[in-house]
Protein backbone atom coordinates (compact mmCIF):
# COMPACT_ATOMS: atom_id res chain seq x y z
CA UNK A 1 0.00 0.00 0.00
CA UNK A 2 1.29 3.43 -0.75
CA UNK A 3 2.38 5.55 2.07
CA UNK A 4 0.65 8.83 2.22
CA UNK A 5 0.67 11.81 4.62
CA UNK A 6 -1.56 12.81 5.93
CA UNK A 7 -3.20 15.92 8.46
CA UNK A 8 -6.11 15.71 10.18
CA UNK A 9 -7.52 18.15 12.48
CA UNK A 10 -8.65 18.07 16.11
CA UNK A 11 -7.05 14.77 16.60
CA UNK A 12 -6.44 15.40 20.42
CA UNK A 13 -9.31 12.89 21.12
CA UNK A 14 -12.01 10.50 19.57
CA UNK A 15 -12.59 10.33 16.07
CA UNK A 16 -9.51 12.21 15.37
CA UNK A 17 -6.91 10.35 17.99
CA UNK A 18 -8.82 7.08 16.85
CA UNK A 19 -8.04 7.70 12.91
CA UNK A 20 -4.24 9.19 13.29
CA UNK A 21 -3.30 5.97 15.13
CA UNK A 22 -5.16 3.83 12.58
CA UNK A 23 -3.91 5.15 9.98
CA UNK A 24 -0.42 5.40 11.20
CA UNK A 25 -0.67 1.56 11.71
CA UNK A 26 -1.52 1.58 8.52
CA UNK A 27 1.82 2.61 7.20
CA UNK A 28 1.15 6.24 7.14
CA UNK A 29 3.08 9.78 7.65
CA UNK A 30 0.35 10.89 10.26
CA UNK A 31 0.03 14.17 11.54
CA UNK A 32 -2.20 14.77 14.28
CA UNK A 33 -3.43 18.46 14.33
CA UNK A 34 -4.17 19.67 17.91
CA UNK A 35 -4.19 23.01 19.89
CA UNK A 36 -2.27 24.08 23.07
CA UNK A 37 -0.02 21.23 23.13
CA UNK A 38 2.04 22.59 25.19
CA UNK A 39 -0.93 23.30 27.67
CA UNK A 40 -4.21 21.34 27.47
CA UNK A 41 -3.64 19.51 25.15
CA UNK A 42 0.13 18.12 26.08
CA UNK A 43 -1.00 14.55 27.69
CA UNK A 44 -2.24 14.15 24.43
CA UNK A 45 0.22 14.72 22.10
CA UNK A 46 2.83 13.32 24.42
CA UNK A 47 0.04 9.90 23.84
CA UNK A 48 0.50 10.30 20.49
CA UNK A 49 4.08 10.15 20.27
CA UNK A 50 4.53 7.44 22.79
CA UNK A 51 1.56 5.35 20.22
CA UNK A 52 4.64 6.41 17.52
CA UNK A 53 7.46 4.31 19.92
CA UNK A 54 5.56 1.50 21.17
CA UNK A 55 4.06 0.82 17.97
CA UNK A 56 7.28 1.77 15.14
CA UNK A 57 4.88 4.27 13.24
CA UNK A 58 5.23 7.99 12.16
CA UNK A 59 2.45 9.61 14.12
CA UNK A 60 3.30 12.73 14.87
CA UNK A 61 1.47 15.53 17.26
CA UNK A 62 1.56 19.02 15.58
CA UNK A 63 -0.15 22.54 17.17
CA UNK A 64 -2.42 23.58 15.11
CA UNK A 65 -5.31 25.76 15.70
CA UNK A 66 -8.25 25.47 13.61
CA UNK A 67 -9.40 29.21 14.57
CA UNK A 68 -6.67 30.61 13.84
CA UNK A 69 -5.07 31.03 10.10
CA UNK A 70 -1.76 31.59 11.21
CA UNK A 71 -1.81 28.81 13.55
CA UNK A 72 -3.35 26.70 10.50
CA UNK A 73 -0.81 27.96 7.61
CA UNK A 74 2.71 27.71 10.45
CA UNK A 75 1.32 23.71 10.81
CA UNK A 76 0.55 23.37 6.90
CA UNK A 77 4.08 24.66 6.04
CA UNK A 78 5.51 22.89 9.00
CA UNK A 79 4.47 19.19 6.91
CA UNK A 80 5.19 20.91 3.31
CA UNK A 81 8.71 21.41 4.89
CA UNK A 82 9.14 18.16 6.27
CA UNK A 83 7.29 15.73 3.81
CA UNK A 84 6.77 17.99 0.57
CA UNK A 85 3.08 17.53 0.14
CA UNK A 86 0.23 17.10 1.63
CA UNK A 87 -1.67 13.79 0.41
CA UNK A 88 -4.85 13.69 2.50
CA UNK A 89 -6.58 16.43 4.55
CA UNK A 90 -9.56 15.20 6.98
CA UNK A 91 -11.85 17.51 8.69
CA UNK A 92 -12.63 16.31 12.25
CA UNK A 93 -12.08 18.95 14.56
CA UNK A 94 -15.87 20.03 15.88
CA UNK A 95 -17.40 21.07 19.28
CA UNK A 96 -20.98 19.94 20.45
CA UNK A 97 -23.45 22.57 22.51
CA UNK A 98 -26.45 21.16 24.32
CA UNK A 99 -29.17 22.71 25.34
CA UNK A 100 -32.65 24.75 23.90
CA UNK A 101 -31.45 26.85 21.14
CA UNK A 102 -32.93 30.03 22.40
CA UNK A 103 -30.87 30.14 25.14
CA UNK A 104 -27.77 30.47 23.23
CA UNK A 105 -26.44 33.67 22.21
CA UNK A 106 -25.86 34.77 18.24
CA UNK A 107 -22.28 34.78 19.21
CA UNK A 108 -22.06 31.15 20.98
CA UNK A 109 -23.83 29.95 17.21
CA UNK A 110 -20.96 32.24 15.79
CA UNK A 111 -18.39 30.44 17.38
CA UNK A 112 -20.20 27.28 16.84
CA UNK A 113 -19.88 28.12 13.46
CA UNK A 114 -16.44 28.85 13.40
CA UNK A 115 -14.72 25.75 14.58
CA UNK A 116 -17.25 23.67 13.07
CA UNK A 117 -17.33 25.55 9.39
CA UNK A 118 -14.85 28.22 9.14
CA UNK A 119 -12.32 25.81 10.12
CA UNK A 120 -12.40 23.35 7.19
CA UNK A 121 -11.91 26.36 5.01
CA UNK A 122 -9.05 27.77 6.20
CA UNK A 123 -7.53 24.41 6.16
CA UNK A 124 -8.02 24.14 2.55
CA UNK A 125 -6.98 27.10 1.37
CA UNK A 126 -3.54 26.42 3.06
CA UNK A 127 -3.75 22.53 1.69
CA UNK A 128 -5.26 22.79 -1.68
CA UNK A 129 -3.09 25.17 -3.45
CA UNK A 130 -0.66 22.10 -3.34
CA UNK A 131 -3.33 19.32 -4.47
CA UNK A 132 -4.25 21.34 -7.36
CA UNK A 133 -0.72 21.98 -8.74
CA UNK A 134 0.20 18.16 -7.99
CA UNK A 135 -3.12 17.43 -9.70
CA UNK A 136 -4.24 14.57 -6.99
CA UNK A 137 -5.23 14.53 -3.26
CA UNK A 138 -8.16 13.14 -1.41
CA UNK A 139 -10.30 15.54 1.12
CA UNK A 140 -11.82 13.13 4.25
CA UNK A 141 -14.82 15.46 5.53
CA UNK A 142 -16.37 13.92 9.20
CA UNK A 143 -20.23 15.11 9.11
CA UNK A 144 -23.33 13.49 11.32
CA UNK A 145 -26.00 11.83 10.48
CA UNK A 146 -27.63 14.93 12.24
CA UNK A 147 -27.64 16.08 8.83
CA UNK A 148 -29.94 14.42 7.23
CA UNK A 149 -31.51 12.02 9.98
CA UNK A 150 -33.31 12.01 13.17
CA UNK A 151 -32.78 14.99 15.06
CA UNK A 152 -33.97 15.34 18.51
CA UNK A 153 -34.13 18.83 20.41
CA UNK A 154 -31.90 20.83 22.39
CA UNK A 155 -28.89 19.98 19.70
CA UNK A 156 -29.96 22.45 17.17
CA UNK A 157 -26.37 25.28 16.64
CA UNK A 158 -24.51 21.78 16.39
CA UNK A 159 -26.71 20.63 13.74
CA UNK A 160 -26.75 23.55 11.91
CA UNK A 161 -23.16 23.34 11.90
CA UNK A 162 -22.61 20.31 10.42
CA UNK A 163 -25.35 20.48 8.07
CA UNK A 164 -23.25 24.03 6.82
CA UNK A 165 -19.89 21.88 7.17
CA UNK A 166 -21.59 18.89 5.04
CA UNK A 167 -23.05 21.42 2.29
CA UNK A 168 -19.66 22.92 1.92
CA UNK A 169 -17.94 19.50 1.24
CA UNK A 170 -20.63 18.51 -1.57
CA UNK A 171 -20.02 22.15 -3.42
CA UNK A 172 -15.84 21.50 -3.07
CA UNK A 173 -16.57 17.71 -4.28
CA UNK A 174 -17.44 18.81 -7.62
CA UNK A 175 -15.27 21.85 -7.57
CA UNK A 176 -11.91 19.95 -6.87
CA UNK A 177 -13.10 17.26 -9.62
CA UNK A 178 -11.45 18.52 -12.84
CA UNK A 179 -8.11 18.78 -10.30
CA UNK A 180 -7.86 15.40 -9.67
CA UNK A 181 -8.72 15.89 -6.27
CA UNK A 182 -11.02 13.37 -4.05
CA UNK A 183 -13.53 14.27 -1.76
CA UNK A 184 -15.20 11.47 0.99
CA UNK A 185 -17.75 12.12 3.56
CA UNK A 186 -18.06 10.31 6.34
CA UNK A 187 -21.04 10.25 7.86
CA UNK A 188 -20.58 8.78 11.70
CA UNK A 189 -24.26 8.23 13.85
CA UNK A 190 -24.80 8.88 17.23
CA UNK A 191 -21.85 7.22 19.23
CA UNK A 192 -22.02 7.68 23.06
CA UNK A 193 -19.13 6.39 23.88
CA UNK A 194 -15.20 6.75 22.88
CA UNK A 195 -15.52 10.67 22.20
CA UNK A 196 -15.82 13.58 23.81
CA UNK A 197 -18.69 15.26 22.35
CA UNK A 198 -21.31 14.51 25.05
CA UNK A 199 -18.74 15.15 27.33
CA UNK A 200 -17.45 18.19 26.70
CA UNK A 201 -20.48 19.93 25.38
CA UNK A 202 -20.81 23.12 25.94
CA UNK A 203 -23.81 25.14 27.27
CA UNK A 204 -25.97 28.26 27.16
CA UNK A 205 -24.47 31.54 28.39
CA UNK A 206 -28.18 33.00 28.94
CA UNK A 207 -29.58 30.48 31.94
CA UNK A 208 -32.24 32.78 32.47
CA UNK A 209 -33.76 31.00 29.44
CA UNK A 210 -32.41 27.80 29.97
CA UNK A 211 -34.43 27.54 33.26
CA UNK A 212 -37.46 28.41 31.93
CA UNK A 213 -37.62 25.68 29.16
CA UNK A 214 -36.97 23.09 32.08
CA UNK A 215 -40.32 23.95 33.46
CA UNK A 216 -41.53 22.45 30.30
CA UNK A 217 -38.70 20.07 29.58
CA UNK A 218 -36.93 19.02 32.45
CA UNK A 219 -34.29 16.15 32.07
CA UNK A 220 -34.95 16.27 28.36
CA UNK A 221 -31.06 15.44 27.34
CA UNK A 222 -30.86 12.70 29.73
CA UNK A 223 -33.60 11.33 27.99
CA UNK A 224 -32.13 12.15 24.52
CA UNK A 225 -28.76 10.66 25.59
CA UNK A 226 -30.18 7.37 27.52
CA UNK A 227 -32.46 6.69 24.49
CA UNK A 228 -29.57 6.86 21.58
CA UNK A 229 -27.43 4.68 24.07
CA UNK A 230 -30.09 2.04 24.14
CA UNK A 231 -30.58 2.08 20.17
CA UNK A 232 -26.57 1.67 19.54
CA UNK A 233 -25.96 -2.17 19.38
CA UNK A 234 -23.59 -3.50 22.78
CA UNK A 235 -20.55 -3.39 20.16
CA UNK A 236 -21.06 -0.07 18.58
CA UNK A 237 -17.92 1.28 18.88
CA UNK A 238 -16.23 4.98 18.11
CA UNK A 239 -13.29 2.88 16.31
CA UNK A 240 -16.03 1.80 13.56
CA UNK A 241 -15.42 5.27 12.27
CA UNK A 242 -11.59 5.05 12.18
CA UNK A 243 -11.42 1.61 10.77
CA UNK A 244 -13.88 2.98 7.39
CA UNK A 245 -11.56 6.04 6.87
CA UNK A 246 -8.25 4.26 7.41
CA UNK A 247 -10.33 1.56 4.83
CA UNK A 248 -11.12 4.60 2.28
CA UNK A 249 -7.77 6.17 2.68
CA UNK A 250 -6.28 2.57 1.51
CA UNK A 251 -8.74 2.37 -1.77
CA UNK A 252 -6.66 3.35 -4.98
CA UNK A 253 -7.04 6.98 -6.21
CA UNK A 254 -10.54 7.48 -7.88
CA UNK A 255 -12.22 4.61 -6.04
CA UNK A 256 -13.03 6.47 -3.05
CA UNK A 257 -16.36 6.58 -2.29
CA UNK A 258 -18.22 10.19 -1.99
CA UNK A 259 -20.12 9.34 1.05
CA UNK A 260 -20.69 6.79 3.85
CA UNK A 261 -22.53 6.59 6.79
CA UNK A 262 -21.44 4.77 10.34
CA UNK A 263 -24.20 4.33 11.91
CA UNK A 264 -25.44 1.48 14.31
CA UNK A 265 -28.20 3.60 15.84
CA UNK A 266 -29.60 3.71 11.75
CA UNK A 267 -31.33 7.18 12.44
CA UNK A 268 -32.40 7.66 8.86
CA UNK A 269 -29.73 9.22 7.25
CA UNK A 270 -28.27 7.30 5.33
CA UNK A 271 -31.70 6.68 3.35
CA UNK A 272 -32.13 10.49 3.61
CA UNK A 273 -28.53 10.93 1.85
CA UNK A 274 -29.36 8.43 -0.42
CA UNK A 275 -32.12 10.44 -1.82
CA UNK A 276 -30.11 13.78 -1.68
CA UNK A 277 -27.12 12.38 -3.01
CA UNK A 278 -28.94 10.55 -6.44
CA UNK A 279 -30.84 13.71 -7.08
CA UNK A 280 -27.28 15.83 -7.26
CA UNK A 281 -25.94 13.18 -9.62
CA UNK A 282 -29.30 13.61 -12.01
CA UNK A 283 -28.93 17.68 -11.83
CA UNK A 284 -25.43 17.51 -12.24
CA UNK A 285 -26.40 15.63 -15.48
CA UNK A 286 -29.19 17.38 -16.36
CA UNK A 287 -26.62 20.45 -16.53
CA UNK A 288 -24.19 19.14 -18.23
CA UNK A 289 -21.89 19.09 -15.67
CA UNK A 290 -21.78 15.32 -14.79
CA UNK A 291 -17.88 14.60 -15.48
CA UNK A 292 -17.72 16.69 -12.14
CA UNK A 293 -19.11 13.44 -10.76
CA UNK A 294 -15.84 12.15 -11.47
CA UNK A 295 -12.52 12.93 -10.32
CA UNK A 296 -10.38 13.47 -13.35
CA UNK A 297 -6.89 11.82 -13.89
CA UNK A 298 -4.22 14.00 -15.07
Amino acid sequence: MTSNTILITGASSGFGALTARALADDGHVVYAGMRQTNDRNAPAAESARAYAVEHDVDLRPIEMDVNVQESVDTAVHQVLTEQGQVDVVMHNAGHMVVGPVEAFTPEQLAELYDVNVLSTQRVNRAVLPGMRERGTGLVVWVSSTSVKGGTPPYLAPYFAAKSAMDSLAVSYAAELARWGIETSIVVPGSFTSGTNHFAHAGRPDDGQVEASYETRYAGLMDQVGAKLAELAPADADASMVSREIARIVSLPAGERPFRVHIDPADDGSEEVSAVADRIRRDFLARIGLDDLLTVARS
